[in-house]
């Protein structure tokens, strides 16, 4: 209640003191942990762990390719016999398969998430250009991802299905794969570097926002970036080496 206090033709609002102050509503929060930034953090350091154990495993498994193509076809029967007699065939590999795709899946919320709640929190733009390095993160996360994603839709149409193999999916799983990177499919051999170039890139921002996150990278900063690019690059190296020792005559 405000009372008004009369000098000639000036006016002045005077509080009463009966009056009680008007609190601000406090928003409230919803979604519990995972609703949180904390929590969409550890969504994505938890499945981007989940991520780099796979990639790391298919890695070594398609370096088998070089002990030749019965070494390479036991491993790929291996992978869909695990748990056998307990598990019906292809159970197991069926369940990390799931495990994979839930992964990518929440990974991807998580990103998007705290994409979003980071522009909401910064209504007005920044009087100031981001930096180039700021700008090349955010391209290589952005489009690295959608280049990715497109990429393994055609990996397994390729070399798991088989539907876009010459050899097709009755043959060996190292059959497709000598198959699928001869010389004249020459642009696939391409493809499959480019995914893997940005592959490469997103993996070494992911392990090092990791390492930010998880708090390790206060004092020992040049240390955990050279580790997360040795990292990326292991991996890269260690994908590229089947390809392009197939394009250039490797299993003839």
């Amino acid at each position: 209640m405000t009372a008004t206090i009369e000098r000639g033709s000036a006016t002045a609002p005077v509080t009463s003191q009966n009056s009680a102050p008007v609190k601000a509503p406090t928003p409230k929060r919803t979604g519990g942990f995972l609703g949180s930034s904390n929590g969409k953090k550890a969504v994505m350091a938890v499945t981007g762990a989940i991520m780099v154990g796979f990639l790391a495993l298919h890695m070594l498994g398609n370096l088998k390719i070089f002990f030749g193509n019965d070494s390479f076809n036991e491993y790929a029967h291996a992978l869909r016999t695990l748990g056998e007699p307990l598990v019906p065939y292809r159970t197991v590999l069926t369940v990390l398969e799931a495990i994979l795709l839930i992964s990518v899946v929440l990974h991807m919320w998580a990103a998007i998430s705290l994409a979003r709640r980071a522009g909401r929190a910064r209504p007005v733009k920044y009087v100031a250009k981001k930096s180039q390095a700021q700008g090349y993160t955010t391209h290589i996360m952005r489009w690295g991802g959608v280049t990715i994603a497109l990429y393994l839709v055609w990996h397994l149409l390729d070399l798991t299905f088989g539907v876009v193999n010459p050899k097709g999916f009755d043959s060996t799983p190292a059959d497709r794969m000598i198959a699928g990177f001869q010389p004249e499919r020459w642009w696939v051999t391409l493809i499959y570097v480019i995914a893997l170039v940005m592959v490469g890139l997103h993996l070494r921002h992911g392990l090092w926002s990791g390492f930010q996150t998880l708090g390790w990278a206060k004092d020992r900063r040049r240390t955990l970036k050279l580790a997360a690019g040795a990292v990326s690059a292991v991996i890269v190296l260690g994908f590229l080496a089947p390809p392009i020792a197939i394009m250039i005559g490797f299993g003839k």
